[in-house]
């Protein structure tokens, strides 16, 4: 097939959840198909991100595009902005002329089998009419990451802030969703939700591409038995990162260290906000910032703690962790859709004492530690890497792009049928070709047959 893949950025370095996704996914499909990536790339970008796409895409499109840094001045103007504006501001910031033209141009140039929108972002820039079938591609449910800012937020101003962007997140996803021919979701859990908050909204039911993990590279290391370090890995620009940290080192780790007093904690993971940053001057707390391999940072760590209380899709960071065999210690929504059990993969707890407890407990208990690395390591080695989920996904895929092509070589054989009944057979072999044999296949099994508009 030939793809049009739509993205924000570049996914070089591979420093945030989304990218990591992506990428790995790009990298099993672009051995089979043909695509064109579109995105927009900053000056900061390195030659080598631009360089590092081509193993993953055939051709690599970009767009201009300067990013005022988060917390800076410049970009608490662009967000000022954006006050007036329908569009949630998340979304508004990345409307661009010059994105739409190049987009439009591609389209008018190339026959594409597939667009894909990666993430709600890039739909802002997508014409009104389409010449081919598309699919978003969705890692989060964006209205519920804010609602749930609006939830936990103490400010009066920033809740009210966050409910005005919850409310218009909450139009925006449910118009975009309506315009694509398929939806895909990271977990059951979002695609429950999108059932729930926008009803009928979408075409076909939606599909579950489930997270994966590179489990030949994120491989086992087990801690010191004595070890009391503590890890937390992520993008640290990201508003539930944030939230997480603050929320772990003012309300869970004095619970922990009344325990354990030797606990430390290092947070890892580009971009720390000044908020972040300040809690490296606590004693036991380091923040590296971005790093160019997460793996011994979790290769040290006792336990790997998730305590996000903000948030959407699924936590690739969980999975990396369990693949390097790591005891996890977890919030509900921090394992939210991922297919695993609290007492058996990982430990879950919400409020502080809960949290504590289980992180005090698998310090204190290098037996259970031991077993729940065990479990975790083998659950995603036998059925979460990421060659078998990109395997789903490509027939997906296929079925999207080749409804269509199916039903137009159905109309082809009844008619050499009713011309040449005793040749149908040969007629039909003759006309559908190992390709869109393959797709008529892949369209019988998903049941997607896209609507062009």
């Amino acid at each position: 097939m030939r793809i049009l893949w739509l993205k924000s950025d570049l996914l070089l370095p591979l420093d945030k959840g989304g990218k990591l996704r992506t990428w790995n996914l790009l990298r099993h499909l672009a051995r089979r198909h043909e695509i064109t990536y579109l995105a927009f790339a900053g000056p900061n970008d390195a030659q080598g991100a631009t360089e590092g796409m081509r193993q993953v895409a055939a051709h690599l499109e970009t767009v201009p595009r300067v990013d005022p840094p988060k917390g800076s001045w410049r970009f608490y103007q662009d967000a000022a902005l954006h006050l007036a504006d329908p569009l949630p501001y998340a979304v508004g910031k990345y409307r661009s002329r010059a994105y739409r033209r190049r987009l439009e141009a591609l389209l008018a140039r190339d026959a594409f089998d597939l667009l894909i929108c990666d993430f709600l972002v890039p739909a802002v820039n997508l014409p009104r009419r389409l010449p081919c079938p598309a699919v978003i591609f969705t890692h989060n449910v964006e209205s519920e990451i804010w609602r749930r800012h609006a939830e936990t937020e103490a400010n009066r101003l920033k809740r009210f802030l966050y409910r005005t962007q919850y409310r218009r997140m909450l139009r925006f996803e449910a118009r975009t969703l309506k315009r694509f021919d398929g939806v895909l979701v990271v977990s059951e859990a979002d695609r429950e939700s999108f059932d729930r908050i926008y009803p009928g909204s979408l075409r076909e039911p939606a599909h579950v591409v489930p997270t994966g993990v590179e489990t030949a590279f994120f491989t086992p290391t087990s801690s010191r038995p004595s070890s009391r370090r503590l890890v937390f890995t992520g993008s640290m620009d990201w508003l539930p990162n944030e939230d997480a940290m603050l929320f772990f080192v003012h309300e869970v780790l004095p619970l922990i260290r009344a325990e354990e007093p030797d606990a430390t904690l290092s947070i890892v993971g580009r971009a720390p906000t000044p908020t972040v940053r300040k809690l490296a001057g606590e004693q036991g707390i380091h923040v590296t910032g971005g790093v160019d391999d997460v793996r011994p940072y979790i290769a040290d760590a006792a336990v790997y703690v998730v305590p996000l209380r903000i948030g959407g899709g699924t936590r690739l960071k969980i999975f990396e962790a369990m693949a390097m065999g790591k005891a996890v210690v977890s919030t509900t929504v921090g394992a939210e859709g991922l297919p695993i059990g609290n007492g058996e993969h990982l430990l879950l707890a919400d409020d502080p004492p809960g949290f504590a407890r289980g992180v005090v407990s698998l310090l204190r208990d290098v037996g259970r530690r031991r077993q729940l690395e065990s479990a975790a390591r083998a659950l995603v080695v036998e059925k979460y890497d990421w060659s078998a989920v990109a395997g789903g996904l490509e027939e997906v895929l296929i079925a999207a792009a080749g409804g269509a092509a199916s039903r137009e070589a159905s109309d082809h054989t009844r008619v050499i049928r009713q011309c040449a009944p005793q040749n149908a057979t040969l007629g039909a072999s003759l006309l559908l070709t190992p390709p869109r044999a393959e797709r008529r296949a892949a369209t019988a099994a998903w049941g997607w047959g896209p609507t062009r508009k």
